[in-house]
């Protein structure tokens, strides 16, 4: 049974970043088709086709960020243990997941190849992360400093 101090905003953040990630990682294994459906550009589609390692590189980092943000979550929800700089990494993490989701506007000229459809979802999803994050943080602002057990 889940402890009552575990917060679910967090837990819900750091499950929807796990599978963020492993959406990343479904194009890494599964190729152009998956970096075009969900809409990451035909130029990534075909580097990933002709094996070059540009679209493998970037989505990895990728990959990599994301996971780190949902262990994070799960340590600020109190799921695994206190993780170093909990609250710094949580306000960052919600501050970027928010910045992403509303200034999608400014990223679109340097990214001509995602569709609107991928800025659309993109930011959509980012933002509710970043709130999921951002409530999550509030709340167990103060229970951060509390040791856990």
């Amino acid at each position: 049974m889940l402890d009552s101090r575990i917060n679910k905003p967090l837990i819900l953040g750091a499950f929807f970043s796990a599978v963020a990630a492993l959406a990343h990682l479904g194009c890494i294994i599964f190729g152009g088709d998956w970096y075009r459906f969900f809409g990451a550009g035909e130029q990534m589609a075909k580097m990933a086709e002709a094996g070059e390692p540009y679209p493998t590189v970037v989505t990895s980092v990728i990959v990599i960020i994301l996971s780190i943000w949902s262990i994070y979550g799960l340590s600020g929800a109190r799921v695994i243990g206190k993780l170093p700089l909990i609250r710094t990494a949580l306000v960052l993490i919600s501050s970027i997941y928010l910045l992403r989701g509303v200034v999608f506007v400014a990223l679109m000229p340097m990214f001509p190849e995602n569709s609107i459809t991928f800025w659309l979802v993109s930011s959509t999803i980012c933002l509710s992360i970043g709130v999921l994050y951002s409530v999550g943080t509030y709340q167990s602002w103060s229970k951060l400093s509390v040791k856990y057990d």
